[in-house]
């Protein structure tokens, strides 16, 4: 598989096949690519909702200023932050690495109390801002990972986060929505799957020293 290729096939979706849906095996390997994202620090602050029920989407749409994507891909990928970074986190983190790694305490404590202390110095906005960055690592690796899977994808900051908050109950789990990830395969009738692609040249883009 040409990896080029595969990211020129790729595009924006408009317009899924709402009738053809992601094998479970597709389904696994976007799971596992979101859970082995690049983050700072390796300190995994956010998580991925993954819906399929066509009736919670279907109420959704209204808030995501009914882009039919949400209700007519196959699954909506939906990422969110925690709503606050604390110090057991932290602890949790660095004792799973402990367990997996068998890192001695004695070369994990400095790690631990530095990551602590750049939480403490922190407003729990910043803290938010900084998983925000993370998500957005998250999104680019599962647009790429789709398009690697010939899976058809839409990313959109385009929704109101409080009322998916509010519907898919996330406060309950302290977590806030930040982005959205229709997922499936695009609709034959999608104009814009044949669209050319619009990109400055490379030697404008990319600045080699």
């Amino acid at each position: 598989m040409n990896t080029i290729q595969q990211l020129e096939w790729r595009y924006a979706a408009k317009k899924f096949n709402s009738n053809k849906k992601l094998s479970k095996n597709k389904l696994h390997t976007i799971k596992q690519a979101f859970n082995l994202t690049a983050t700072s620090f390796g300190f995994q602050t956010i998580n991925l909702v993954i819906i399929e029920n066509k009736d919670l989407r279907a109420s959704l749409v209204k808030h995501a200023y009914n882009q039919n994507q949400v209700v007519d891909a196959s699954h909506l990928l939906v990422i969110c932050i925690q709503e606050n970074i604390k110090e057991n986190h932290i602890t949790d983190y660095y004792n799973n690495i402990k367990k997996i790694r068998a890192t001695p305490d004695e070369i994990l404590e400095p790690y631990k109390k530095n990551l602590i202390d750049m939480m403490k110095s922190m407003s729990n906005e910043e803290k938010q801002q900084w998983s925000k960055n993370q998500a957005y690592i998250a999104l680019g690796n599962l647009m790429t990972v789709c398009a690697i899977e010939e899976i058809d994808s839409c990313p959109m900051e385009g929704f109101i986060p409080q009322k998916f908050d509010e519907i898919l109950k996330l406060k309950e789990k302290h977590l806030k929505s930040v982005l959205l990830l229709p997922i499936g395969y695009r609709a034959e009738d999608d104009m814009f799957a044949s669209f050319q692609k619009v990109r400055k040249p490379i030697k404008e883009s990319v600045i080699e020293l």
